[in-house]
């Protein structure tokens, strides 16, 4: 897509620093880091949402995150993996992609949400209707 930053990233259209690429993911930097070594793992071709994403190409970019995840494990106690579809869940970029974030006990993020709870019932109502929407 013409107007997409990350597909100009892919096409080295802009620059960026970049950690890994194969034929199908790039993994870079993120120029805004949550923590230092923070990554975007990106599939090349354009999708914007993780409901785009053909099954097979998805699990190519698992694996990347996890081959990050994994080099990123070396040197950081934890990590948090994040993935946002829409403006409602703050997704910036129509691009999907998901962030690998190096994680220490005091790095100061709070990647957390506020708890709910659920009426009498209301989870069972809840879990039905997903349950009916579900497709094979």
């Amino acid at each position: 897509m013409s107007d997409c930053i990350f597909c100009k990233i892919i096409s080295k259209e802009i620059p960026s620093e970049i950690i890994y690429e194969d034929e199908n993911t790039l993994v870079f930097l993120d120029i805004n880091p949550a923590t230092k070594g923070h990554c975007l793992v990106i599939p090349k071709e354009h999708y914007e949402t993780i409901l785009d994403v053909p099954e097979d190409v998805l699990c190519k970019v698992i694996k990347t995150v996890k081959k990050i995840s994994s080099a990123l494990s070396k040197t950081n106690p934890g990590m948090s993996v994040v993935q946002s579809n829409g403006r409602a869940a703050h997704q910036e970029v129509d691009h999907i992609h998901f962030h690998v974030i190096p994680r220490s006990e005091n790095d100061g993020q709070l990647l957390t949400w506020k708890a709910g709870s659920y009426a009498e019932n209301e989870s069972k109502s809840i879990a039905n209707e997903i349950r009916s929407s579900i497709t094979p």
